[in-house]
């Protein structure tokens, strides 16, 4: 299985950004982001203390959903 990074990647470089973008985006760009974790604990405790904006759990259980199907 991906790591969540490789599919997050996925929404990245949008012309009209959406939450899902923002997020992309963001992980992109951090370079702490656990890139090779496939754990959803270790990415939504990540997200929690270093959430780049205030939509960003609720983007990334719904990306997580995306993920896991």
């Amino acid at each position: 299985m991906r790591s969540f990074y490789h599919f997050l990647l996925t929404y990245r470089g949008k012309k009209k950004p959406d939450e899902k973008s923002k997020l992309a985006d963001w992980a992109f760009f951090d370079h702490n982001f656990p890139k090779h974790s496939t754990d959803y604990d270790e990415l939504s405790s990540y997200l929690e203390w270093n959430s780049p904006f205030t939509s960003a759990l609720v983007t990334f259980d719904t990306l997580w959903n995306e993920y896991t199907r």
